[in-house]
């Protein structure tokens, strides 16, 4: 099993509305390496930090599940799309997503700010200097660590993992 953090702005979509939507597809990643993760790594099964970024609280906000691996994003095809990509065809897609299905939203939103002072998370990029991506693995110890710092402040909103 893997782990990974997927970053979202809230207004776009946040942790509430995978909740409602119950599976989703993760698409509109536009970024190479990102793309190769969700291409050839994220795999079903596979745990998921949503992470609410871009807006006033920044931080872990839930957890999915990758339900759907790696599969060709469509938006990319769509001219009307603010995601389409007039070098990319279905014969040679440029762009790739998964579907994610809700498991749980977080009491409180884990901050970037705790996040950044827990000694034992190192490897993470969101605490490297520089590191933007929209898609991040995260190693098996600092997951479970996060893990359980999100669920320590009390139950949790939603179903349980």
């Amino acid at each position: 099993m893997g782990y990974w953090l997927f970053k979202s702005e809230p207004d776009a979509f946040s942790i509430d509305d995978l909740a409602a939507a119950q599976t989703e597809p993760w698409d509109g990643i536009r970024n190479y390496q990102a793309r190769n993760f969700l291409r050839d790594e994220v795999k079903v099964g596979d745990l998921v930090f949503i992470y609410h970024s871009s807006c006033k609280h920044v931080g872990i906000a839930g957890l999915a599940e990758v339900v759907k691996a790696g599969y060709p994003d469509d938006s990319q095809f769509d001219p009307e799309s603010k995601y389409y990509d007039p070098k990319a065809s279905p014969d040679n897609p440029r762009w790739y997503r998964v579907d994610v299905g809700f498991k749980q939203k977080f009491a409180q939103i884990l901050p970037l700010s705790a996040i950044k002072q827990m000694p034992d998370i190192q490897q993470l990029g969101l605490v490297k200097k520089g590191h933007r991506l929209s898609i991040m693995p995260v190693d098996e110890k600092e997951f479970a660590r996060l893990l359980a710092a999100c669920q320590a402040d009390g139950a949790s909103a939603s179903a349980e993992v």
